[in-house]
């Protein structure tokens, strides 16, 4: 699995079927009461700001969605069933939300109303107008304010067939989609030998075990432990009091206002091939640390390097699904922040550099067990701002797909991601790794200046990671540091 711009996705030429719910479906999920229990603090958070975009007419583009090929023939009845299994799975993929006064509203549709149908859409070729057809669905369809908060369709065609999936982002999240197709094409594999008026039978069998509701339960139960102060939220206190209570930032300066956005240009560009990637790990736990480290360190460095930051700082994305082995397959947002930071300055290469960024990130995991609100609550009563609260924070992701289920199955490796892209005034970095390449992805500002310096940034830490992999090493380059007035704004320096 990749991640790609969704305009690069080019399925072959085929008929577009689309699955929607049954009337009786649909009606039944109209009518759902308001759940009692909580949601997590990301997806109301979402939800607000998904509402409130619609309100002044934007367009939904907070999605994320997964495609691959898929060899043989499509059996469009079991693929029916088990859609209609993998959401009954899934209480996540069953809400939609409302809005009582300020109050957010959940409703969770029941899994025994669950229920799809197939429409034809037509004959669909390949490039521009495949894709004006999904960006067109998944701006129409996966907004979560009534169900499904999701899009799922197929390119049917003899001898293959392409499916692809696209949830509100309150809904899912990269992890989610990662597992999502390969566990569809699963039960579709199962369903495809089960004869056809034998199917609304075996879709019955749905528990799927603890899901996102449950997750939501320990996040409500862990804010109120951590509201009343704790270790951890005084750790996260005092890293961001040393960086002046602002959120972490991109480290060179973009050329946006405060409060400023513009509209994402997708980035992307190669770091390493299979085998760069085991010589790049080697030299990471030569040094003590883990592959993740190694990329650490060099962000700091080329931090260091184009910015003269000395105390790296930046935000991490975590996936919060080790709190119970039984969530490790669900579907759902399962999230959360935690700050990294580790001195720079004084350390002579990367592969020094390992070692403390080793210890900036174990240091993360443990502060990801404070849930967002809980830390922000924190922060805001020590000094953060109002402003600082709205303001995002530049993120890091990395995700190794090597390590899903659907690893080295043909669908998996012919699976992408994609995201929506609306607007912008961050760079943060989505690092991956699959079994052929390690890349960096990003979401950046379509502005010139914003341009010359995402690929002046990324550029450099592409090369900072190749010579750790190929030479062993990078050398810190002290005389490569630019001025804070030429070169970044950074609460870090």
């Amino acid at each position: 699995m990749r991640m790609i711009q969704m305009d690069t996705w080019r399925p072959e030429a085929g008929t577009a079927l689309r699955w929607q719910p049954t009337a009786e479906s649909a009606a039944a999920a109209a009518s759902t009461l308001a759940h009692d229990g909580p949601i997590t603090f990301l997806t109301e958070n979402h939800v607000r700001g998904s509402m409130a975009a619609a309100a002044d007419g934007m367009r939904h583009r907070a999605f994320i969605g997964t495609a691959t090929d898929v060899d043989g023939d499509l059996d469009a009845d079991a693929m029916t069933w088990a859609l209609t299994v993998f959401v009954r799975r899934h209480g996540a993929l069953r809400m939609w939300f409302g809005k009582s006064g300020e109050a957010i509203d959940t409703h969770v549709v029941d899994a025994a109303a669950v229920e799809f149908e197939i429409a034809d859409d037509g004959h669909l070729v390949p490039g521009p107008p495949t894709t004006a057809y999904l960006l067109r669905r998944f701006e129409q369809e996966t907004p979560s304010t009534s169900f499904p908060g999701f899009a799922f369709g197929a390119i049917m065609r003899r001898g293959s067939f392409s499916i692809y999936l696209a949830c509100d982002h309150g809904l899912t999240d990269g992890v989610s989609q990662a597992l999502a197709l390969d566990e569809l094409l699963g039960i579709y594999g199962g369903l495809c030998a089960v004869p056809p008026d034998e199917r609304r039978d075996a879709a019955q069998a749905t528990d799927a075990g603890a899901d996102y509701f449950d997750y939501a339960e320990l996040e409500s139960a862990a804010t109120a432990v951590h509201a009343g102060g704790s270790t951890q939220t005084g750790t996260w206190v005092d890293i961001f009091s040393r960086h002046g209570f602002r959120m972490p930032r991109f480290s060179l300066d973009l050329g946006l206002a405060p409060g400023e956005t513009a509209p994402v240009r997708p980035f992307r560009l190669h770091v390493l091939d299979g085998s760069e990637i085991e010589a790049f790990t080697k030299v990471c736990l030569d040094a003590g640390g883990k592959m993740i480290d190694g990329i650490y360190a060099a962000v700091a460095a080329t931090d260091h390097e184009l910015a003269g930051v000395e105390r790296y700082f930046g935000m991490t994305v975590l996936n919060t699904r080790a709190a119970s082995p039984e969530f490790a397959t669900a579907q759902g947002w399962f999230c959360a922040f935690a700050p990294v930071e580790f001195p720079v300055s004084g350390t002579s290469s990367v592969r020094e550099l390992i070692v403390a960024a080793r210890a900036g990130r174990t240091r993360a995991r443990d502060l990801g067990a404070v849930p967002t609100a809980a830390a922000l609550a924190a922060l805001v009563a020590a000094g953060l701002t109002a402003n600082e609260v709205m303001t995002a924070p530049n993120l890091l992701s990395y995700i190794d797909f090597r390590w899903f289920p659907g690893n080295r199955t043909p669908t998996y490796e012919r699976a992408v991601m994609f995201t929506g892209e609306g607007r912008t005034a961050n760079a943060s970095m989505w690092i991956n790794c699959d079994n052929d390449e390690l890349y960096i992805g990003s979401q950046t500002p379509d502005t010139p200046l914003a341009q010359a310096r995402v690929h002046r940034y990324f550029t450099r830490l592409r090369d900072i990671i190749r010579s750790v992999a190929l030479e062993g090493d990078h050398v810190i380059d002290g005389d490569h540091v630019q001025t804070a007035a030429t070169a970044a704004v950074s609460g870090s320096r």
